[in-house]
C-alpha cells in the first residue's frame, strides 16, 4: 500500500541569537508596521503565554490523527508545530496526548487553525497551544487520509514555510523567514523603547500630536 503522507526533511533551526532577540518583541508592535505574516485573530492561546521557535508544518485533513503523530516523531527541541486544517475545522487534532508527545520531543508550542480538546489538561500542562476554540469531535490514528509534513501551508490565512521563525504571544501569532524576522525584531524593539519613553508624556495629558512635533 502506498504511504499516504508526503514527508519532507526537517528545516534548519532558527539561530539562537534570533530567538534571544525575539524574547522582548511583542506581536502587537509588529502589527504597527507589518501587514503579512499574521495568523487570524481568532487563533488564540489556551492560556496567556509566549513561544518563539522554528516552524515545523503539517497539512492535516479531516479525522486523520496519524499525520500529527508522524510530525511529532520528527520534532526537535526548539520547534513549533504549526498545523493547517485542510478541511473539517470543527474536529480537534490537538489534545492532551498530542501535547504530551510534543513536549517530550522538546517542542515549544503548537499552533493550529482549528479547535483543540482536553483544554483543562492543556492548561494544567502549561504547554503553549494556540487554537480556534474547543471541540469534543477529535481525530484518530485509524483514519489515515493523507497529508503533508514540512510542506508550505496556510495557517489562519498566514503563509508558513518550514523553517520560518515563529513568535506567538497573547495578542497573536506572527511568522516570517528568519533573516526578515531579524529586521522586523530590531524595528519592533526600537518602537517599543520609544513607546516607553513617550508614555510619561501621555500619562501627563499631553497630545500625541504635540509629542510627534517635538520628536520630529
Amino acid at each position: 500500500m502506498t504511504e499516504p503522507y508526503r514527508i519532507r526533511k526537517q528545516p534548519k533551526a532558527i539561530p539562537e541569537t534570533l530567538r534571544t532577540l525575539l524574547e522582548g518583541v511583542e506581536t502587537a508592535t509588529i502589527g504597527h508596521f507589518e501587514y503579512l505574516g499574521f495568523a487570524a485573530a481568532d487563533i488564540v492561546p489556551v492560556f496567556p503565554t509566549k513561544a518563539i521557535g522554528t516552524a515545523v508544518t503539517v497539512a492535516a485533513p479531516g479525522r486523520d490523527g496519524a499525520v500529527i503523530y508522524k510530525a511529532i516523531d520528527l520534532l526537535r527541541p526548539g520547534d513549533v508545530l504549526v498545523i493547517s486544517r485542510v478541511d473539517r475545522d470543527d474536529i480537534a487534532c490537538v489534545g492532551g496526548g498530542v501535547v504530551a508527545a510534543a513536549r517530550a520531543r522538546g517542542a515549544l508550542a503548537i499552533i493550529v487553525d482549528g479547535p483543540c480538546t482536553d483544554v483543562e489538561e492543556i492548561r494544567a500542562s502549561q504547554f503553549p497551544v494556540w487554537c480556534r476554540g474547543v471541540s469534543s469531535k477529535t481525530t484518530s490514528r485509524r483514519h489515515q487520509l493523507g497529508g503533508a509534513i514540512n510542506a508550505p501551508i496556510a495557517c489562519g490565512g498566514a503563509a508558513v514555510l518550514p523553517g520560518y521563525a515563529v513568535v506567538a504571544d497573547t495578542e497573536g501569532v506572527f511568522v516570517a523567514e528568519p533573516s526578515d524576522m531579524r529586521r522586523i525584531a530590531e524595528i519592533a524593539l526600537k518602537r517599543q523603547q520609544r513607546s516607553l519613553e513617550l508614555r510619561p508624556y501621555l500619562e501627563a495629558g499631553h497630545s500625541i500630536f504635540e509629542l510627534d512635533r517635538i520628536v520630529s
